[in-house]
């Protein structure tokens, strides 16, 4: 008997990065982690208090099938959250609750791509979403932009086959805050050429003093043409509870429900009462947690600002709490993730993921509170000036 076999379109989707060093980390025990991004932060105690509440009901919907885009009162509440925070402009546009925002920009990539369709992907990019367009039978189109992307590079990219732009400010793996003009003017390209511009916000309000962050979604009648993706893993601690959400035209819901009702049938119930709990503790909640990373971001850019160093910041982290590092070697940069982590016992994610050549990696600064992020950054630097004699 012939052994089972993965079709063959999954030969081209990249291993995922996270799950590979995790199993390094678990192999060297000790090891401190710059690499998964997330927060330190536990969810605000509202979201406990909802769940006791709607546990303690027994007429609460727990146990039952809820709408496909998710409950009224959660779209509700997260409607007025976009527009308080984000000044979204919500006319013309549908907002669906997923799973994360993983899930929502896979589910629109089966929504918008025929096998063959492209989507423009600036470089760096977040490594699901290349593999998310590969899964539905799209081509990704890595344009290596500049890491604050340039959009003229980005029209030189665009073909007849080209569905969408995407962009992610504050960006993931950079830090880097995409200015208003920038975004402006990618948004309009789009518009122009009939493509849609899907923006990434899961950092919205991982802002640190730099240029402002802004969204694409804002913009007077951007509904037709703008895609919002969110979640609340970052901002409200909340990773485990998949919890995201989607803005788009009005033209593509009958579609995405489509996709969400094969693949998730609706969010589920308890998860959606927590993310309730959660936008009633308000965005100021939010804001005092993200101000704790402000001194965190510092001992980075303290650890790593040396004379002659062979490694540099390919962006200033202004958003979000990652800073990506180029190295002067030769090694890959999975070799260099692999080394940091068997022999300086130090964790970071390996640039190549994110589309970068040459020996880059992403460091996360969410996780370690000050001593251990110290003792991180010390092996760290040490371990980047080995790699870089070698």
């Amino acid at each position: 008997m012939k052994p089972a076999t993965a079709a063959r379109r999954l030969a081209q989707v990249q291993q995922p990065v996270i799950p590979v060093m995790g199993e390094l980390i678990r192999q060297h025990p000790g090891t401190l982690s710059l690499g998964q991004g997330m927060v330190s932060w536990a969810p605000p105690e509202q979201v406990h208090k909802a769940i006791a509440v709607a546990l303690g009901q027994a007429s609460a919907p727990l146990d039952r099938y809820g709408p496909v885009a998710g409950d009224p009162a959660l779209r509700d509440a997260l409607s007025h959250w976009l527009q308080e925070q984000h000044n979204l402009d919500l006319e013309g546009s549908e907002l669906v609750i997923t799973a994360g925002s993983n899930m929502a920009f896979n589910a629109l990539m089966q929504v918008l791509c025929d096998p063959g369709d492209e989507v423009i992907l600036p470089v760096p990019y977040y490594f699901n979403h290349e593999m998310a367009i590969r899964l539905a039978g799209a081509t990704p189109i890595p344009v290596a932009a500049g890491v604050v992307p340039d959009p003229e590079q980005l029209v030189a990219a665009i073909t007849p086959r080209t569905r969408a732009i995407v962009t992610i400010s504050p960006n993931n793996p950079s830090g880097a805050v995409i200015p208003r003009d920038r975004l402006e003017a990618i948004n309009r390209l789009a518009a122009e050429r009939g493509l849609l511009h899907i923006s990434d916000e899961a950092y919205a309000l991982f802002s640190h003093g730099g240029p402002a962050v802004w969204s694409p979604g804002s913009s007077r009648g951007s509904g037709a043409h703008t895609i919002t993706l969110g979640s609340l893993s970052k901002s409200h601690g909340m990773a485990g509870w998949r919890i995201g959400w989607a803005v788009v035209p009005r033209t593509l819901m009958a579609a995405l429900a489509k996709v969400q009702d094969t693949i998730l049938i609706h969010p589920p119930q308890i998860n959606q009462i927590a993310a309730l709990g959660a936008l009633a503790a308000g965005a100021d909640w939010c804001r005092t947690q993200i101000a704790e990373l402000a001194a965190r971001r510092q001992q980075v850019f303290t650890a790593l600002h040396q004379v002659n160093a062979p490694w540099q910041l390919l962006a200033r982290p202004d958003g979000a709490f990652y800073a990506l590092l180029q190295l002067a070697s030769q090694l890959s940069s999975d070799a260099a993730m692999e080394r940091l982590i068997r022999e300086h016992g130090v964790a970071l994610v390996s640039g190549s993921s994110f589309g970068l050549e040459g020996c880059c990696l992403r460091l996360s600064y969410g996780m370690l509170d000050a001593d251990p992020l110290a003792e991180a950054l010390r092996r760290l630097v040490g371990g980047l000036e080995q790699l870089a004699a070698d």
